[in-house]
């Protein structure tokens, strides 16, 4: 062979280089761990910088890969058929086909994506100085690239500008920990967990406040010391007050309030609760979560009313009950416990109406939906269309509901069985 074949021959080595170069940068760069690249660029790393800045633009960036991969690509399958042309005659345009199909699938495909899915933060890093270049080289080639196929797409009705189908952080997020959680390197705790922070944001405060049927408040026109002695005798530390109707909440009694009004020689029949109980705090029902801790930690409050649009009373939401949607329940030694959830021999679970959806769900991992309803019995009559009588039974979300018992239309016990292995 003559120096021009070795030439074209380096060259043709030199362009599969490239192109296993632009091929792994595209994979490395589009699964680098985007949190872990923002602390290095705050460490001040100047390659975690030019990735953060090179993923802010990613359609500019993969525009850019995929000319460079194919411009590369076909410069050396060009190159290649002439060599084998001037090597072989006709047969040569057979055998480029045949060795560059074989050479850039295993060199300039798998083995770069492979090393790149493997060490996609490394090989980011390592890479990042050079695409950088590339994009700033290509970058008015690649913005008309980008508007002729949106504005094509566009005559078919794609438009790339919308994100509807795309995943939100939040989903990204609550995918990430299934995935860990699958694959053991998070446990179901710690899951569910997470998870619950990200929830905060989708639930309102009717779905986890005590209903008004479970509230425990007590009459301020009542002798002194029969409220004193039914807060003493309750698990809770603030209790409401009210006054004529139970709508009608006054005031809140804390009963640290009360011992250090006795503490200061009142006697109990001699306090005035109207005096020491504090200003009641209103809020809607369709307030969010991570609106009402926010607006509890702004507060420095524990306690909220809950009403709604015709501030009727349904209920009453505390700090604690948000949190028991991150860490799960939280019970002290003065808790009453309450039996919400058995499990039977035969595999079934006898579950109380009033027990929360997301409750059930977070002890047994089930995926019982919670948008219609928040309550068991309030799933079963939602999805049954009607209120159903005892021993009726139905089969939906892949579970048997058997009704064990009503009390006039409320469901207050319902047997489970799961039909899905």
């Amino acid at each position: 062979m003559t120096p021009a074949d070795w030439l074209l021959l380096a060259s043709i080595v030199l362009l599969i280089l490239f192109s296993a170069f632009f091929s792994g940068s595209e994979t490395a760069l589009t699964a680098a761990s985007r949190a872990r690249m923002h602390t290095l660029e705050k460490q001040g790393d100047p390659r975690a910088a030019a990735i953060q800045r090179l993923l802010g633009k990613r359609d500019r960036l993969i525009g850019t890969l995929l000319i460079g991969n194919n411009l590369v690509n076909i410069l050396a399958s060009a190159l290649a058929t002439s060599f084998f042309l001037k090597m072989f005659g006709e047969a040569g345009v057979f055998i480029a086909t045949a060795c560059m199909t074989v050479i850039v699938v295993i060199f300039a495909e798998v083995m770069p994506k492979s090393w790149a899915i493997a060490k996609a933060d490394q090989f980011s890093l390592s890479v990042a100085p050079f695409v950088l270049f590339f994009v700033l080289v290509f970058a008015p080639f690649a913005r008309f690239v980008t508007w002729l196929v949106k504005s094509i797409l566009k005559l078919f009705g794609v438009r790339l500008d919308d994100a509807h189908d795309m995943l939100s952080a939040h989903d990204e997020l609550r995918g990430t920990f299934e995935v860990f959680h699958r694959e053991g390197a998070v446990i179901k705790d710690d899951r569910d967990r997470l998870g619950g922070v990200l929830d905060l944001h989708e639930l309102e405060v009717s779905d986890v406040m005590v209903h008004r049927t479970a509230m425990m408040s007590t009459d301020i026109d009542q002798p002194a010391e029969k409220v004193i002695a039914e807060i003493l005798d309750s698990p809770y530390t603030r209790v409401p007050l009210w006054k004529d109707t139970s709508d009608n909440i006054v005031g809140v009694l804390h009963s640290k309030d009360v011992l250090r009004a006795i503490g200061q020689g009142v006697k109990p029949a001699d306090i005035d609760l109207g005096k020491i109980a504090s200003t009641p705090w209103f809020v809607p029902e369709t307030t969010s979560l991570r609106d009402q801790l926010n607006a509890f930690l702004r507060k420095k409050a524990h306690i909220a009313i809950v009403v709604d649009e015709y501030g009727e009373v349904m209920g009453l939401v505390t700090l604690e009950d948000i949190l028991e949607e991150i860490v799960g329940d939280i019970a002290d030694e003065h808790d009453v416990e309450v039996s919400g959830v058995t499990s039977e021999p035969d595999g079934s679970v006898v579950v109380d109406g009033g027990v929360p959806i997301r409750d059930l769900n977070r002890a047994l991992d089930w995926e019982l939906p919670d948008d219609e309803a928040t309550t068991v019995a309030g799933l079963v009559i939602h999805a049954a269309q009607m209120i159903p009588e005892e021993k009726q039974a139905f089969t939906f979300y892949g579970k048997r509901f058997v009704i064990l018992k009503r009390q006039k239309n409320r469901i207050t016990r319902v047997r489970i069985r799961n039909l899905v292995n």
